[in-house]
This record gives C-alpha cells, structure tokens and sequence, in this order.
C-alpha cells in the first residue's frame, strides 16, 4: 500500500474586528465629511442628526465610540453624553466631543459628565483620526483581567495592593496624596481631567482645598519623574492628561 501522505491546514489569522462610530451631528456637510474620512480609515459609520436618535442608535447598536457635537438641536451632546454614561448598556462606549472654539466651559463639562476626549472646530481630518485612534486604543481595565493589582505606563509600574512605585525599576519615594493622583492618571491615561476632578480623586469631594492645589502635586511628580515627567501633560483652560512615555 502506498504511504499515507499527511496533510497540513494552512489557518489564516482572524481577521480584525471592524470598529464601529457613531457620528451625532446636526450638519449634513460635515456628517459627510467625517463619514467619508472614517470610512475610509476602515470604520464601519452610522450617522444621525439629533441627540435623541443618536441616543437611541448607540444604545441599540452599541458603537466603539461615539463623535458628539455639543452644538444639536433639542437635546444638546452634553445632555447625551450624561444619559450614555448613566446606563449600564452604553457607559463603556467611548465618546469624542466636537466643540466650538471658545466653549470652554463646555468642554469642562463634558469632561465631567465622562466624555473621553475632544476636538475644536475647524479641526483637520488627521487630527480628529489621530484623536479616534488613540481613544479606542486605550481600553479601560476590566474586572477579571490578570495583573489588576499592578498598572503600567512606560517605565512606570504601580503595585496597587503594595502601595509602590518605581521608575524604571527603581522604587520611587511618594508621598500619598501624589500616590494616589500618579494611580489615577495611569489608570485612565490619556484621557483629560479638571482639576476639581483630580482633587476628588486625590483627597476626596468633602476636603475643602482649592483647585489651584493639584497644580503643586503635578510639580512636585513631575520633578521625581525627571525627564519622564512630561507624560503629565497640561491641557491649557482645563487641566491634564497621563500620556504614556
């Protein structure tokens, strides 16, 4: 008999998930101009035109991110990025905030209420996908993963459990109050914070302290981060970000 001849299935990659994004935007010209743009970076789109549909798209379809004019007619996007942070279905989807320029308040807010990021009209098309791409790159950690106790960011690690930091290797002296403001950053970097929202994070909503106060912590992390300490990145008229080094 002849001998059996062994075959080998050649298995193919699985391919990559198509990301989905929901634009909510009032103004057809510029819904077809994002659409087009993000189609054409590989996203998968869906539009709508007010805040009511578009709180009713995202939590039917439940998109990778959502891009928010603040600017609609009825219910504005501050209004829809609270209802999508209050429901357990849609407060993971991520959220890129369109503004005006000059409506910086509402931009404070909208970072508040949890929206992840934000982008100034007239913005340019590399921009807000460069914006895109690194929100949907940074997934918040999730229950159950392994190492929950520990974050990193560069050559930073935090031991949570531990309460110890070290920079590249080497353990760094904390006081905690700086501790807990490095923790909180690294653990959502990349996205912006107000500095009463880092306050709270750091010394609790009932401490009376000024706002100005978190600027004396990010100083004092930046000079034992040394020539790491840029990765805490002030965002002028708001306040700062942990971008990884």
């Amino acid at each position: 008999m002849p001998a059996a001849t062994a075959t080998h299935e050649t298995t193919k990659p699985p391919m990559a998930k198509t990301q989905r994004i929901l634009i909510i935007e009032d103004e057809p010209d510029i819904t077809e101009v994002l659409k087009y743009n993000l189609e054409k970076a590989h996203f998968q789109v869906q539009s709508a035109g007010t805040g009511e549909a578009g709180l009713a798209t995202a939590t039917e379809t439940l998109p990778d991110l959502v891009l928010l004019d603040l600017m609609l007619p009825g219910m504005d996007g501050l209004e829809v990025c609270k209802r999508l942070r209050a429901e357990a279905r849609t407060r993971d989807i991520r959220i890129v905030m369109l503004t005006a320029r000059g409506a910086e308040s509402d931009v404070v807010v909208g970072l508040t209420l949890g929206a992840d990021d934000y982008v100034v009209k007239p913005f340019s098309t590399s921009e807000l996908l460069a914006r895109i791409k690194a929100v949907l790159r940074r997934a918040e950690p999730r229950e159950g993963e392994p190492d929950k106790d520990m974050l990193r960011a560069g050559p930073v690690a935090i031991d949570l459990r531990r309460h110890e930091v070290r920079l590249a290797g080497e353990p760094l002296e904390l006081t905690l109050s700086e501790f807990k403001l490095l923790s909180f950053l690294v653990r959502r970097k990349g996205r912006v914070f107000t500095r009463d929202q880092l306050l709270d994070a750091v010394v609790g909503p009932d401490v009376f302290v000024t706002a100005r106060n978190i600027d004396v912590h990010v100083a004092a992390l930046r000079k034992k981060l040394g020539e790491h300490g840029a990765a805490i990145v002030t965002v002028r008229g708001v306040g700062y970000r942990f971008e990884e080094p």
